[in-house]
């Protein structure tokens, strides 16, 4: 079946035929819960009635005539999202890797209109932006860096949540002239920094005249308890990047930018040929919609709360364990060995589950999960982190 397609995945053995809130069933019929979510895509589940009736209205009328004209649902969608996030205005674009790309330019242009010639950014090891070229320079994974070189110049990397480290920085090189940071690092293994350390952030960028730049690919739109998770804080960022669950599974991202940040890009500066298209704004629109009309984000964080709390009862006495944590429905089991095996056996139980950094369950349900559901995503893992352990 993918004997033409490039090997760049290490796919499991199952093909999805079709999807109904929490569960997945596939080409057997065989159902599956879904605690992966297509990676913190589809936070309204699979087939959401909004998103659907959105998506069939719209392509009876207008998928698609570039952003050589105006698009009027792009428009909508720009306020909402400002209205939302507090910031001035957006860029839209086709993916969270874009978007970071959009936020790198701005960077770059602010630098220079700074007088600074070999604009820096700073990013955190562990970090992940993306796998573009420039996205890939940014990212602090040696790993999936390998083969690629030489990457893009204009980045340095510290220690993630370590602000001593950022200072010392600073200290060391006066062509950083932004900081690129995750609130929750997930693809480097759910990791969780200080309350305070963006805000910590967002005074350093103050004091240095620096753009603070936060990537809510993976914890926007809802995922931690909060629309964006620097509202927990109580901060703006100058720049915010968004994609994953945005479209809820159709590709949208969106690089929103607020004050000194907001007129670095002019026109013919960046662009895009399906970024902000019709149907993936009415896509995003009805899942923005959805959001502020239902309980599903503040839910988001008690239910993280619960999931959290019975794997912490559960496997209490079981060795091994390192730490289980979360930011609303982003759920983190590390192990002190590596656990990628999980995966399969989770498979063959019929729940879908991931597993980053190694040695760290990750776990991104959809944020309409339900207790039924809690409960059996709860017990199906305890019991086989429980064998795995004991092996």
């Amino acid at each position: 079946m993918t004997s033409h397609i490039m090997p760049t995945y290490a796919r499991q053995s199952v093909t999805f035929t079709r999807g109904e809130g929490a569960w997945l069933w596939d080409t057997d019929g065989r159902r599956y819960l879904d605690s992966v979510a297509g990676i913190a895509v589809c936070n309204l589940g699979h087939a959401h009635p909004a998103v659907h009736e959105a998506l069939c209205r719209q392509s009876k009328t207008l998928l698609h005539t570039s952003n050589l004209y105006g698009v009027e649902l792009q428009s909508q969608l720009a306020d909402r999202l400002i209205e939302l996030s507090g910031m001035d205005n957006v860029f839209f674009s086709n993916s969270g890797a874009e978007a970071n790309e959009a936020a790198i330019k701005i960077a770059r242009k602010y630098g220079h209109q700074q007088g600074v010639e070999s604009p820096v950014v700073l990013t955190m090891e562990k970090s992940f932006h993306g796998r573009t070229m420039g996205t890939l320079s940014a990212t602090g994974n040696t790993k999936i860096k390998q083969g690629f070189a030489p990457l893009l110049a204009g980045f340095t990397h510290v220690p993630y949540n370590d602000m001593p480290a950022i200072e010392a920085a600073l200290a060391a090189d006066k062509n950083i002239v932004a900081i690129l940071v995750e609130p929750v690092q997930g693809e480097g293994g759910v990791n969780i920094p200080a309350a305070d350390y963006l805000n910590q952030i967002r005074d350093l960028c103050d004091r240095h005249n620096l753009l603070m730049m936060l990537d809510e690919i993976q914890t926007g739109t809802g995922r931690t308890g909060r629309f964006l998770a620097y509202q927990h804080n109580g901060i703006l960022p100058d720049v915010c990047t968004m994609a994953k669950a945005l479209g809820n599974g159709v590709p949208i991202g969106a690089c929103l930018a607020r004050g000194k940040a907001a007129d670095v890009l002019q026109t013919g500066n960046h662009g895009s040929t399906f970024g902000g298209n019709p149907l993936a704004c009415s896509a995003a629109l009805a899942v923005l919609e959805t959001l502020s009309t239902s309980t599903l984000i503040a839910d988001a964080q008690s239910k993280g709360e619960q999931i959290c709390q019975r794997f912490k009862n559960a496997l209490a006495n079981t060795p091994h364990i390192v730490d289980i944590r979360h930011k609303g429905l982003m759920i983190g089991i590390e192990l002190d060995r590596p656990c990628g095996e999980l995966v399969g056996k989770a498979l063959a139980q019929g729940l879908l589950i991931n597993v980053t950094a190694d040695n760290t369950i990750r776990l991104l349900p959809p944020l309409i999960i339900d207790d039924a559901q809690i409960s059996t995503l709860t017990d199906t893992l305890t019991a086989l982190i429980q064998a795995f352990c004991r092996q």
